[in-house]
């Protein structure tokens, strides 16, 4: 390949980064009697201006004979993808995977897709989710090879299957999800034949285990337009069966009239929570602010006046946010860390015009705990009146609210508090054994914490004898 155009200067400087890498295995191969080629990902992604630490290979070679020909070459070697005809390997600082060339389904009664080995490179690439992806370089020769037009949808910003889009997705339904994620990671839109086959099989995606959902969803919230993946996800269908507390949101009007509807709402939030990210993006920040309103529809009540009201829906939405995460097979961390997020997004709101007290300020920062700084964000994001003057009041308020933070901080370590007195020393002043009476008297001791400040171990002690012989 002879650098004499964009595409081809590009291709080649992909080349001489991955050396040695892409000269070896390429000469290793053909040393065996088969074909590589760099595809998908990789030689997109370059052609983007978004070169990537990933390298996706593709042979004619069966993992069994791959994993002979790459023993003594690679620096470690994993089969976890063999069932599927996938070998990693690494050399150096590069992770490959080595895929035989193959063709995918899922039978309708399955949530495993079926793989059968394929013969040809271009049949390969056939198979490929969009034309985008469906490009190669074969090695160790350099020739580009693109059947589908890809390099054409790349320059059109625009995601087409390579067949027809309706055959694609029953071979594999997960690609109606990865459509999405594609328009939120890359900004493409996606041709309308497959928007419109996405909405006639929408139900399609049911066959899918949860976890192959759940990664496509994590990474189309983390993308750098994920407004664009969602709103698909909602006008196909989609999100009907994968995430159908979004589409709901639709029907529900904001109590305040601020706008629309609540999921108009709920995409301005998310907009505003990414706008406030400092270091990429916090999935955590992202889910929190894509479910926090999504009690609502439960909650939903008439009021006098023509009004609406939605009490108590962040406590509502937490469980829903919980249930929700955990059946899509969020670990359970970023799940309980949403849930939490989701629950205390409102805490704010009732610091009115700054009349909390120390011990109030004190429970909000402890309720937070590490989360304190994404509540932050998200509360600060969940303002979206059109009022300049409100915004700003609201926006004043919690600087107000930050600042005391601050200033208690200084004083006290606030995401530390503990009461005077542990466990071991209850036991002792009350000569009990372990047990739930222990931690009866530990809350006691840590209310009277945050509300009261320091107030000494004597102090302490006495309030602890005094409460125990009201018990």
């Amino acid at each position: 390949m002879s650098p004499t155009n964009p595409i081809e200067n590009a291709l080649a400087d992909l080349l001489r980064r991955i050396e040695p890498v892409a000269h070896e295995l390429g000469d290793l191969f053909a040393k065996h009697g088969h074909e590589l080629a760099l595809v998908g990902g990789p030689v997109r992604d370059v052609l983007l201006g978004r070169p990537g630490a990933d390298l996706d290979f593709t042979t004619d070679a069966h993992p069994g004979r791959v994993l002979e020909i790459v023993r003594d070459w690679g620096e470690a070697i994993w089969t976890i993808g063999i069932d599927f005809g996938t070998v990693g390997v690494r050399k150096g600082d590069w992770q490959l995977e080595i895929t035989t060339y193959r063709s995918e389904s899922y039978d309708p009664k399955s949530r495993k897709p079926e793989v059968v080995y394929g013969q040809t490179l271009e049949a390969d690439l056939a198979r490929r989710d969009f034309a985008v992806n469906a490009m190669a370089v074969r090695l160790p020769g350099r020739e580009f090879v693109d059947p589908y037009g890809g390099l054409g949808d790349l320059a059109a910003k625009v995601l087409r299957t390579p067949g027809t889009p309706e055959q694609s997705f029953d071979d594999d339904p997960l690609r109606m999800l990865r459509a999405a994620r594609f328009a939120s990671q890359l900004g493409f839109t996606v041709d309308p034949d497959a928007v419109r086959a996405m909405t006639e099989m929408a139900d399609r995606i049911e066959i899918v285990s949860a976890e192959r959902i759940q990664a496509e969803l994590d990474k189309l919230i983390c993308g750098a337009h994920p407004r664009e993946g969602l709103a698909l996800l909602v006008d196909t269908g989609l999100a009907d069966h994968v995430l159908p507390e979004l589409p709901k949101l639709r029907l529900e009007i904001d109590e305040h009239h601020r706008h629309k509807d609540v999921y108009d709402h709920t995409l301005i939030v998310l907009d505003q929570a990414i706008a406030q990210e400092v270091a990429g993006p916090d999935r955590v920040l992202r889910w929190a602010a894509l479910l926090h309103d999504i009690g609502k529809p439960k909650t939903r009540r008439n009021e006098p006046g023509n009004r609406v009201s939605f009490h108590h829906h962040e406590v509502v939405g937490a469980q829903m946010t919980k249930r929700r995460l955990t059946a899509l097979r969020f670990p359970k961390e970023v799940t309980n860390d949403v849930a939490r997020l989701v629950e205390l997004h409102l805490r704010f709101h009732g610091y009115g015009s700054g009349e909390w007290t120390d011990s109030a300020v004190r429970r909000y920062v402890r309720d937070a705990d590490h989360l304190l700084d994404r509540l932050h964000k998200l509360t600060r994001a969940d303002c979206t009146t059109r009022n300049k003057r409100k915004a700003a009041a609201l926006a004043r308020t919690y600087d107000q609210l930050e600042e005391r933070i601050a200033k208690l901080a200084d004083e006290e370590e606030l995401a530390k508090i503990r009461p005077e007195l542990d466990g071991n020393e209850i036991q002792e002043i009350l000569a009990i054994p372990p047990g739930p009476m222990v931690g009866r008297a530990y809350k006691f001791l840590l209310d009277l914490r945050m509300d009261e400040g320091m107030i000494g171990k004597d102090v302490a002690r006495a309030r602890l004898l005094e409460w125990v012989a009201e018990q």
